[in-house]
């Protein structure tokens, strides 16, 4: 991860929240590879729900805690946990969100799916984002592991979900896919 003051200038979070589907009336959010917290504390800003967060890196929860009591917030629950290699922990379709923002780069990115697919409800949503496939772009994973728009479909549509959107522009450097579990 860059330093968190350079990471913020590479989005914008509420905005790219509510492209992706995210609506207030939710009531639980999974923001899988939570970092700085940079999507979890506006998520729980946007609804009146709650945010599951996750993350490996103990640092990054710590930050995101610190930034969620800065804040004010009470409707975060964070989680140190490798949730591609143990799953979330949380209960079949019991979740309305997920976030897959700049993950599925990762060693395993069916297994996330599936996880994400088995913890949403019936017609809930999965947003995904990534860096553009554009070595132009300032960061991001190396072009041989940075999935293109189309494979991150196809990842989605085999773990069992329904595109909605295939491209969403989320400048400047992201693009995003909306998918739903079912036809909901």
């Amino acid at each position: 991860m860059p330093a968190e003051e350079m990471w913020q200038t590479f989005f914008r979070p509420t905005e790219t929240l509510q492209a992706l589907g995210l609506r207030r009336n939710m009531a639980n959010v999974v923001d899988f590879g939570c970092g700085y917290g940079t999507f979890t504390i506006p998520a729980a800003q946007l609804i009146d729900g709650t945010v599951h967060a996750f993350d490996i890196e103990p640092d990054m929860i710590e930050v995101t805690r610190r930034k969620a009591e800065r804040t004010g917030l009470t409707n975060i629950k964070l989680y140190l946990r490798d949730f591609v290699a143990e799953g979330s922990g949380l209960a079949d379709a019991s979740v309305d969100y997920v976030m897959l923002y700049n993950i599925l780069h990762a060693e395993d990115p069916a297994r996330l799916l599936s996880e994400s697919f088995r913890i949403l409800r019936e017609g809930g949503t999965v947003g995904i984002m990534h860096w553009n496939y554009d070595p132009a772009t300032p960061r991001g994973p190396s072009m041989n592991i940075r999935p293109k728009p189309e494979q991150c479909a196809h990842w989605a549509a085999a773990a069992g979900f329904v595109i909605s959107t295939l491209r969403i522009d989320l400048p400047p450097y992201h693009y995003g896919i909306v998918a739903r579990k079912g036809n909901g």
